[in-house]
């Protein structure tokens, strides 16, 4: 089975980059995060065109907005605020084999590494610890992904100097996401395949120019397993090329491949 993380920015704006790689890649399951469009308007019909069946989403307007397709059936779901404020950033299914698939839409934290000064900071902050006790708690064989706007090793960032004060890689946030990560034991699968110092990117600017000349990029997007799935799981792939398709994302999908 493969699943595919993507943060798409707008599922509707960017549908004929979805549709082709789709067709390329012919992935089992497509979690897709920022999809900005209400659930009456998301675009079902070109989904199942392609044999995506299964499409399970929680979306709100203009702004977040998360989404589950697949081709195989998808037995329950459930949306989880872990925001705090309803924001459409969670949503959660049960596959066919009883492992969980969660699929979740981090805050990105605004400009200012403080919570005192900038108020977005805090509720990103805040998020991390509500999912920490969430998986605490969590019991049974799960996955979770999405784009959680943390690079947490200096190998995940174009320059750990430069952005050691940049929102995605300071301090706080790293140690945050290594309490999350440590509460169940998560397997990181995209450094189990591709371990660091290896150079490893999933998000890279809309300013740069050139954005493979300069290649200032971070880690943002990420998948994670139980041990249980995570010895199941049999390679692990970041689509670099999709960045420089018509009207791309800022991110590219990644992908894990399961064998079961």
């Amino acid at each position: 089975m493969k699943i595919v993380s993507w943060n798409i920015n707008s599922v509707r704006f960017r549908i004929a980059i979805v549709d082709q790689f789709l067709r390329e890649v012919a992935p089992d399951i497509l979690c897709l995060q920022e999809t900005k469009v209400i659930d009456a308007d998301f675009p079902k019909d070109a989904f199942r065109a392609l044999g995506y069946d299964h499409v399970i989403i929680h979306g709100q307007r203009m702004h977040h907005g998360v989404a589950i397709i697949s081709r195989v059936p998808l037995v329950e779901d459930d949306r989880l605020d872990w925001q705090a404020n309803r924001e459409a950033r969670h949503v959660g299914v049960r596959l066919p084999n009883g492992v969980r698939l969660e699929n979740v839409y981090i805050p990105a934290g605004g400009d200012v590494p403080d919570r005192e000064v900038n108020p977005k900071f805090g509720q990103k902050l805040d998020f991390l610890e509500r999912m920490t006790r969430w998986s605490e708690s969590l019991d049974g064989p799960t996955i979770l992904t999405g784009d959680f706007n943390v690079a947490p090793l200096e190998s995940d960032v174009w320059s750990h100097k430069a952005l050691l004060d940049v929102v995605s890689h300071t301090p706080i946030e790293v140690e945050a996401l290594a309490r999350l990560q440590a509460a169940n034991d998560w397997v990181d699968l995209g450094r189990h395949f591709i371990p660091a110092p290896e150079r490893l990117y999933t998000w890279w600017s809309y300013r740069a120019k050139d954005w493979a000349a300069s290649d200032r990029g971070r880690r943002l997007d990420h998948m994670w397993a139980t041990r249980d799935v995570a010895a199941q799981a049999t390679g692990h792939q970041v689509f670099e090329p999709c960045r420089s398709w018509l009207k791309p994302s800022d991110h590219v999908p990644i992908m894990t491949e399961f064998a079961f």
